[in-house]
Parts: structure tokens; C-alpha cells; sequence
């Protein structure tokens, strides 16, 4: 009994780490969006402004919290304490999980204003990464499936 009470611990942390460590910089290529070409746009960087980028929520924080909290909560009491015991435990684990899901999900960006040779001008939001961006700088776009990234 223990042990499968640390397989599923072990499971649901694993899966909450996982959903929050799926990286979105400018300078992380996901699998798919490789061997393609891209449309390349030179310009000068016009603005740079903070913003944070929310990647919104996946659920599985509240999942994970609540397998976990429920799994802790049914070691507690007998009879129908422990079934009490362990959905309270799920419940206060599902608004544990919930709440680490929230405040990492919220990451740091930039707002870069460009304005293209061509003289249009654009404004991308990604996240922050090392590559810094300044007023006066050339920098590309890096176009792709509705996709837009700035680099230098």
C-alpha cells in the first residue's frame, strides 16, 4: 500500500513538473517547427517594453495537488474518517496545485516594437530570454506559420 501511495506521488509531481517546464523562448524550436523554411525581415528595434506572458493554465497542477493531497488525506483516520480525510485532502491539494500552476505560469517577456526596411512597423511579445533587446538595434523577424520571433 505504501508503495503505490509513492507511485502516484512520484507520478503526479512528475507531472506537474513537466507542465511547467515547457520552455517558449525565442531561441527554443519545438520539434515541428524545424526543417522549415521561414520568412526573414530585417529592422531596427524601436520599443522595448516588460510584459508578462501568461501561458495560461493546463490543469494539471490542480490534478497533481489533488492525487496528491487525496493520496496524504487517506493515510489519515478510519472507516469513513479516512474517506473524510481524503477528500478534504484532494480538495486542499487541488487548490495547492492550482495556486503553483498560477504563479508559474506567469513568466517574464518583452514587447518589441520593429520598424521592418520596408519602413512598416511591428510589435512581437515573447518571452525573455537571455538575448536582450535595445532601442537602435538591427535585429530579424523570423516569420513562420503565423508564428513571429525577433533575434539578432
Amino acid at each position: 500500500m505504501l508503495r503505490t501511495r509513492s507511485v502516484l506521488i512520484a507520478a503526479a509531481l512528475g507531472l506537474l513538473l513537466w507542465g511547467c517546464a515547457q520552455p517558449r523562448s525565442a531561441n527554443t524550436y519545438h520539434a515541428g517547427e524545424t526543417m522549415r523554411e521561414q520568412v526573414v525581415r530585417l529592422g531596427v528595434v524601436e520599443t522595448v517594453r516588460e510584459v508578462t506572458v501568461d501561458r495560461g493554465q493546463t490543469g494539471v497542477g490542480t490534478a497533481g495537488g489533488a492525487v496528491v493531497g487525496g493520496v496524504a488525506g487517506s493515510a489519515f483516520g478510519q472507516g469513513r474518517g479516512s474517506v473524510v480525510t481524503t477528500v478534504l485532502g484532494a480538495i486542499a491539494g487541488g487548490v495547492a496545485g492550482q495556486a503553483v500552476e498560477n504563479r508559474v505560469s506567469k513568466v517574464p517577456g518583452y514587447e518589441i516594437t520593429v520598424r521592418l526596411d520596408s519602413g512598416d512597423l511591428r510589435a512581437i511579445v515573447q518571452e525573455a530570454d537571455a538575448e536582450q533587446f535595445r532601442p537602435g538595434e538591427r535585429v530579424r523577424l523570423l516569420s513562420q506559420a503565423n508564428v513571429t520571433r525577433v533575434t539578432h
